[in-house]
């Protein structure tokens, strides 16, 4: 019998470490030219950013840091004080992060998070529009200096066009990833002024698992403050 509870106990114990293992998320990289300092693996809690594991590395330019996970979320790779810092996608078991001490963030290159992938994909489109909408405000500035009515108002036009095709692109990307994280993510960051429609359209889109994750749970909330609100100021209806 002594042996029977002695081998309960060891299979309970190693499901118990199987499970810690399986939230945990392992934060692997290298920074070419470190020689020495303190990496810090953070994110954000409520309203403040908090650092949960941290690595001081000297006479070596790898390092690695670790977290438990609940769900995929962002996270941060901070150098010192924190004027250099990396944002990533974090989920479960491994993400590689690599980069130089030079350009710490811009030559950032994180793996193995399939969220932070769809993010770069996102954010590759995002920088076209962006890259449009500077092209507009100047044209606009051009057009006030002229003082045409006539082009102002086709600046205008074009400017609201803009914005409606950024806003369709954001969220069929979100739906079309509805079973990610990243989704509700974006939701939340690129969406935030949209009408209420298309984020219900986003949430309803979005798998059990995901609605269930920090940034499904903060969506939801962030939609029915807004009808709250609404309501609010059309007690009428």
């Amino acid at each position: 019998m002594k042996k029977i509870a002695l081998w309960m106990m060891v299979i309970a114990m190693a499901a118990a470490c199987s499970r810690e293992a399986d939230n945990t998320m392992y934060v692997k990289g290298t920074i070419k030219g470190l020689k020495k300092g303190t990496l810090y693996l953070q994110k954000q809690m409520d309203s403040l950013i908090v650092s949960v594991d941290s690595a001081f590395v000297e006479g070596t330019d790898t390092f690695m840091l670790q977290d438990e996970i609940e769900s995929p979320e962002m996270y941060y790779l901070t150098l010192g004080t924190g004027d250099k810092k990396i944002a990533f996608f974090g989920e479960r078991d491994t993400v590689y992060v690599s980069s130089n001490l030079d350009k710490f963030a811009i030559k950032a290159k994180v793996t193995g998070s399939e969220n932070q992938a769809l993010l770069d994909k996102y954010y590759d489109m995002a920088k076209k529009f962006n890259d449009q909408n500077l092209d507009l405000i100047k044209e606009e500035f051009e057009a006030r200096k002229k003082g045409s009515q006539d082009s102002i108002a086709e600046v205008e036009k074009k400017m609201n066009n803009w914005t409606r095709r950024r806003y369709l692109y954001t969220t069929n990307f979100a739906i079309n990833n509805g079973s990610y994280e990243v989704s509700p993510y974006i939701a939340l960051t690129e969406l935030a002024d949209a009408n209420v429609a298309l984020l219900d359209t986003i949430n309803s889109s979005l798998s059990d698992e995901v609605r269930a994750s920090k940034y499904g749970k903060q969506l939801n909330r962030f939609i029915q403050s807004i009808k709250e609100n609404q309501v609010g100021e059309n007690p009428s209806n």
